[in-house]
């Protein structure tokens, strides 16, 4: 059930607004919505502008932080971030280190599976984005904090990063590791990949690198082919303590 400041996606006439259950108005070519009548509904309900315009009413899910949280920067892509989980068997069990928060994408996903995750990130007025987006995901289990990863203490499942990435940084991640434990890293580039792998190779028993390509199909009257738009978007590396 929604609760006051909670928030929704409003989906219907071909539109969709990221909205927040509270006492203000949405007002839209369609109507406007009283927001406090979000108040106590569910998943699937319907509400009705002014206009009596319908919109589904839908309890957001980590893919709808992506498209609609408050960025600082580009995040990882969801099938990125899918194979980060995958490949490292992310689970309820699992203590997540991450660094390079971001917008917090990545952290609002290994939030929903993982046991606790904490992240870094080192500019303060993005580690505060990051904590309201966390927060509008309802999440309890996700720390960020301001700072630089190399300072972090514990012991992991998962080590994530996503920043520019140094050989210290592969060093630290592998001390902080539980044997067994994965570290993956997201590049962008080759040059960037190729460090990550040089530092890691010798250091972890398995080091494997996965070039990330995605094609959307394209379906018109005219037939079916693969979209023009460039598919390509980073490199996954795992290794494994």
């Amino acid at each position: 059930m929604i609760q006051e400041n909670d928030r929704v996606l409003l989906s219907g006439q071909k539109r969709e607004f990221f909205v927040r259950a509270c006492d203000k108005e949405l007002s839209t070519d369609k109507g406007i919505i009283k927001l406090s009548e979000l108040i106590g509904l569910k998943s699937g309900d319907l509400i009705y502008t002014h206009l009596k315009k319908p919109f589904k009413v839908i309890v957001p899910r980590p893919v709808d932080f992506y498209s609609y949280a408050k960025r600082t920067g580009a995040p990882m892509p969801p099938k990125d971030i899918g194979m980060v989980i995958a490949y490292t068997g992310m689970n309820k069990k699992d203590v997540v280190l991450e660094a390079g928060t971001g917008s917090a994408v990545a952290a609002i996903f290994f939030g929903g599976i993982a046991e606790r995750v904490v992240t870094y990130e080192r500019r303060e007025e993005f580690a505060e984005v990051c904590r309201k987006n966390i927060e509008d995901a309802g999440l309890t289990n996700v720390e960020v904090i301001a700072g630089d990863i190399l300072l972090s203490e514990g012991e992991y499942d998962v080590v994530h990063l996503d920043m520019q990435i140094e050989k210290e940084h592969v060093l630290h991640a592998h001390k902080l590791l539980k044997n067994g434990g994965y570290l993956s890293t997201y590049t962008p580039f080759l040059e960037q990949t190729f460090g990550v792998m040089d530092a890691a190779c010798g250091l972890f028993s398995e080091v494997v690198c996965h070039e990330l390509i995605e094609r959307e199909l394209s379906r018109t009257e005219r037939g079916t082919r693969p979209s023009t738009r460039v598919c390509h978007t980073g490199y996954i590396t795992i290794c494994r303590k």
